[in-house]
């Protein structure tokens, strides 16, 4: 069996990310994330930061963060949302990967730092992107190999 099967899905304990399965774990990671709250998802493509208010005027107005016990009830579920995929992040990490992450204050953040690490940047990917264009263009069935095979490379490839 495959190391990746170590882990199996469970609707209380993340996927691991070990610093070797990084694809898999994303996609497993992004489902356990929409299956706890659809909008922790949300949290991570969009972002969230703490809500804030108004206080003064004209010239001496400020922008400040509310008390949390001013927040409304939208303002409190988005942050639960936040918490919910920032303890599903954490929760999903070994002590290495936790290190990276352990000072973000949001999901998004987390899920960025981690996603840079192992992607890279845009520039990055999009050479990774060419590089596997490439490599699927000149994919040839080997006479020895069964269609099984052939397709598991082609959807690695596709992964």
């Amino acid at each position: 069996m495959g190391s990746y099967l170590k882990e199996g899905a469970s609707n209380t304990r993340p996927p691991l990310l070990d610093g070797s399965n990084y694809s898999y774990w994303k996609v497993k990671m992004q489902i356990y994330i929409k299956a706890q709250d659809e909008k922790g998802w949300k949290t991570i493509e969009k972002g969230w930061c703490l809500p804030t208010k108004v206080i003064g005027e004209g010239v001496d107005m400020k922008i400040v963060e509310k008390l949390d016990t001013k927040w409304k009830e939208e303002e409190e579920r988005l942050s639960n949302c936040n918490s919910k995929a920032l303890n599903a992040i954490f929760g999903g990490e070994n002590e290495e990967q936790f290190r990276r992450i352990s000072g973000c204050t949001t999901a998004q953040e987390a899920w960025r730092i981690l996603e840079v690490h192992y992607e890279g940047t845009e520039s990055v990917r999009v050479s990774k992107l060419q590089m596997l264009t490439t490599q699927f263009e000149l994919m040839r069935m080997r006479e020895d190999e069964s269609i099984l095979e052939y397709e598991g490379k082609i959807r690695d490839i596709a992964n």
